[in-house]
């Protein structure tokens, strides 16, 4: 009846969305969204925060500049300098969030047809969004320390694949697999994208979240090692998942040439992100709550990972294998047994009033149907320990019609 564009004649929604229907049924746990702990939200902090920003309320109410208030973006490239990374507010895009960011760097660099390399397993919203920009997508192998750089030069290498446009990767506390990608391949795939010409695409949103080991410095902050590699990355933060998701304040980092367009491709998505929301993140930030209220987050997030594996270990380390993140809000896992899948694990995990999310929504292609992704974040601690038992519960049970 419709005569849709191409990539929405079929489209797909989220996987880890469909889940959210069951997240109402009284009882149930959910290891499935990467929804941080509502109870670590920094209320207090944030009304404050509020109350400040609305002594101008004009600006609040008004509509405000396409690539952020001005206010905002120095306490972000305050932020950004903590981080070990200097910037120009010209280089600077505050967005709605960071999957805007990704939103409009696809709209403004990639054609239908371009190659586009991501992590695999990797965040199904970015593979959503490559699909629906019509791009080539190839994937490429990780392990524990996140991308295997080595295969991807072997890839480039080889001359059978076309130039990619970009590299997609969560190199911190990955989401799904929780690794990190070690500091010397961060400095080798710098070198790559110098060599063959591709944007790297480092998707931060977790990096703060460290409750363990030794911090990484980011791909960005890394550019000044590598000679004409700052013009190859773009780098996407938010406040999301340190401060409330609720804000909508994300950011974008890039090449002063890429950063304009992308400013451009906004005015005709949104005109501005929320300047209310951004005053009051502003104003958050100017007064250094979040440096006073990150070390509570990390704290309870360790603790509640560590909760997680040990009860993981205990309950289901005979079936069961996973790598033991050092931050972040996930733990990838794998069913040990023969023909393993989680998706028919689900059904029976739901069941019993228990949710995470099976390892094929992160997977473009050869999907690892045994694998699974389990949240550790929102759930209370004695959530955790009962979730884990109806998980070895459900996974007791036979397949339905076995």
């Amino acid at each position: 009846m419709y005569e849709f564009t191409a990539p929405f004649q079929h489209p797909s929604g989220s996987p880890i969305r469909e889940l959210f229907k069951y997240l109402g049924e009284p009882g149930m746990i959910s290891f499935a969204g990467g929804y941080p702990a509502s109870d670590l939200f920094d209320v207090e902090g944030l009304q404050q925060a509020e109350a400040r920003a609305y002594r101008d309320a004009n600006l609040c109410l008004q509509y405000g500049p396409t690539d952020g208030l001005p206010g905002l973006k120095r306490e972000l490239v305050n932020l950004m300098a903590r981080r070990g990374v200097a910037c120009a507010p010209s280089e600077m895009l505050v967005t709605t969030g960071s999957q805007q960011g990704l939103d409009l760097l696809l709209r403004v660099l990639v054609n239908p047809g371009d190659v586009a390399l991501t992590e695999q397993p990797a965040y199904p919203a970015t593979l959503q969004a490559l699909r629906l920009q019509q791009a080539k997508v190839v994937t490429l192998p990780v392990d524990a320390h996140g991308l295997d750089v080595d295969h991807l030069a072997t890839l480039l290498g080889s001359g059978t694949l076309a130039r990619p446009k970009l590299l997609y990767t969560v190199p911190t506390f990955a989401n799904p697999t929780g690794a990190t990608l070690a500091r010397e391949r961060r400095i080798a795939l710098l070198k790559l994208a110098v060599q063959y010409r591709f944007v790297i695409v480092e998707d931060d949103p977790y990096g703060d979240l460290r409750f363990s080991g030794e911090a990484v410095p980011s791909i960005l902050a890394l550019t000044e090692e590598v000679q004409g590699s700052r013009d190859w990355v773009v780098h996407f933060a938010s406040l999301s998942k340190i401060v409330a998701p609720g804000l909508r304040v994300g950011w974008t980092i890039a090449p002063a040439e890429i950063a304009r367009r992308c400013v451009i491709a906004k005015q005709t998505v949104d005109l501005c992100s929320a300047p209310w929301t951004q005053a009051i993140a502003a104003e958050y930030l100017a007064d250094g709550a979040l440096e006073r209220h990150l070390p509570r987050i990390t704290a309870m997030y360790g603790r509640k990972c560590e909760a997680l594996c040990n009860a993981l270990h205990a309950q289901l380390g005979d079936v069961l294998q996973f790598h033991r993140p050092e931050g972040g809000m996930f733990v990838w896992a794998r069913l040990t047994g023969s023909g393993a899948d989680s998706s028919e694990l689900l059904q029976r995990a739901i069941g019993n009033k228990i949710l995470f999310v099976p390892g094929k929504a992160f997977f473009a292609d050869n999907v690892d149907a045994a694998s699974l992704r389990l949240s550790f974040a929102a759930p209370g601690m004695a959530d955790i320990e009962e979730g884990v038992r109806r998980l070895k519960r459900a996974g007791s049970l036979p397949a339905a019609g076995a």
